[in-house]
C-alpha cells in the first residue's frame, strides 16, 4: 500500500498517528508539498479523484480518500490496538464523540489557520473576520471536552480512540495560530498535556 500524505497537515497526520498507535510501518510513504502544488499534479488528481491528501492506495490500485474512512480502512486489517469500538454501544459513544471532535473542534481550528497564518496565504484567500469566528467557535467548544475528561481520562472511551487523535492532531495544529485552551479547562489540558507525550504524537511532524 502507499500513503500520499503531507508533513504536518491535520488531516494527514491522523493517518499517520493511527499507523504509529498500531505499530505499522510497513507501507509505502509518498510526502506531498502543498505549497509546491504537489497534490494538484493531474497524474496524482486522475489517481485519487481529487487534489487533497491524504489518499491510500491499496495493492489492486484502488485509491480511498477521507483521513477517517483511511482510518477505518486500516483499523479493519491492523485491529489491535482498537480505536474505532469493540461493542455495538461502544463504537456508536466513539462515533459521536469522533464526529464531535471533527465539527466542533478541527473543523474551526482548521479555519482559524487557513486564515491567519502568514505562510498559508500562498494556499488560502484568507480572512481575518472568518479565522476570529472560528477561533471563538473553537474555544467555546472546548468547555463540550471538558465537561467530558472530567469524567473519562480520554474522549471516546476510558482509552485513546479515534475521537483522541482527531481532537488532538488538530489542537495541535492549531498552534500556528497561537491558539490555546483557557487554563480554566484544567481536564482537557491535562489531557492534551497526556496526548503530546504519547509516541505516536511524533508522526506526522
Amino acid at each position: 500500500m502507499k500513503l500520499y500524505t503531507s508533513r504536518r497537515a491535520p488531516n494527514p497526520r491522523r493517518v499517520q498517528w493511527v499507523l504509529a498507535e498500531k505499530g505499522v510501518n510497513a507501507l509505502e510513504i509518498v510526502d506531498l508539498d502543498l505549497f509546491k502544488n504537489e497534490h494538484r499534479d493531474p497524474a496524482f488528481v486522475e489517481r485519487a479523484g481529487l487534489a487533497n491528501v491524504p489518499a491510500l492506495e491499496l495493492d489492486d490500485g484502488v485509491v480511498i480518500t477521507e483521513s477517517i474512512a483511511i482510518c477505518r480502512y486500516l483499523e479493519s486489517i491492523f485491529p489491535d490496538p482498537n480505536l474505532f469500538g469493540t461493542t455495538a454501544e461502544e463504537t456508536a459513544v466513539i462515533e459521536m464523540w469522533t464526529r464531535r471532535a471533527e465539527f466542533l473542534l478541527a473543523l474551526p481550528l482548521m479555519m482559524t489557520v487557513r486564515h491567519s497564518h502568514p505562510a498559508l496565504a500562498a494556499l488560502e484567500t484568507q480572512s481575518p473576520e472568518i479565522a476570529e469566528i472560528n477561533r471563538a467557535a473553537a474555544a467555546r467548544a472546548i468547555g463540550v471536552f471538558d465537561r467530558r475528561l472530567h469524567a473519562s481520562a480520554f474522549i471516546g472511551a476510558d482509552r485513546v480512540t479515534m475521537a483522541d487523535v482527531v481532537a488532538f492532531t488538530a489542537l495541535d495544529f492549531a498552534r500556528m495560530a497561537k491558539f490555546q485552551a483557557d487554563e480554566r479547562f484544567e481536564a482537557f489540558n491535562k489531557w492534551a498535556a497526556t496526548m503530546r507525550a504519547r509516541p505516536a504524537a511524533a508522526a506526522g511532524v
